[in-house]
């Protein structure tokens, strides 16, 4: 059988193994290379250098999140429920790759906080979605703003007052016990803040 070809995303899939086994500091392009059976060559032809594979790594696991939860910003529901939906969907992927991975999800940390312009374009892209349903929610009447109040000012506030549920600084107490009925509380307050 002819080997598998090598593809950008099974080279990101190889890393995740390589970073999981190694971690950040010790991982290499050589070392992905030989868990496909590859010569180190053969990655850098995708990937330009490690900054870049290490920046596309990251990247790839900030955005498995945006397209469940533009669905969900999207979905024909009212708008306080689909804002109530997204925030409990993106608390639940934050824990979960937090509790279900934790070797892969501290090395997602350090590559994190090497690669600040790719996680503020993942903050970009959800405060974006907020904005979307508050905006929807507004024009229908669901929601209530002051008439001068941009609804990416108001998603961005509502990204602050949640972020003991989705930024991974607060990983720690994600399984603690009462985190669940804090998050229900946050939710409230800002649902009544924001009701029309």
């Amino acid at each position: 059988m002819p080997p598998e070809t090598l593809t950008p995303d099974r080279i990101l899939e190889a890393t995740e193994d390589v970073l999981r086994r190694f971690g950040p500091a010790k991982a290499t392009v050589v070392d992905v290379a030989r868990a496909l059976g590859v010569s180190h060559g053969s990655v850098y032809r995708h990937f330009p250098s490690k900054a870049a594979l290490r920046e596309a790594v990251t990247e790839r696991w900030l955005d498995q999140s945006h397209e469940t939860l533009s669905r969900l910003a999207r979905a024909e529901r009212p708008a306080p429920e689909r804002l109530r939906g997204w925030l409990a969907a993106l608390f639940a992927a934050k824990r979960a790759k937090a509790g279900d991975d934790p070797e892969l999800f501290a090395t997602y940390m350090v590559l994190a906080g090497e690669n600040s312009q790719v996680v503020a374009r993942h903050i970009d892209t959800l405060v974006r979605q907020l904005a979307q349903i508050i905006q929807e929610g507004v024009a229908k009447g669901e929601l209530g703003l002051p008439a001068d109040t941009d609804p990416l000012a108001a998603a961005r506030a509502a990204w602050d007052a949640t972020g003991r549920f989705h930024d991974p600084a607060y990983a720690a107490d994600w399984g603690e016990e009462g985190i669940d009925p804090a998050f229900e509380a946050v939710c409230a307050l800002v649902l009544r803040g924001l009701a029309a």
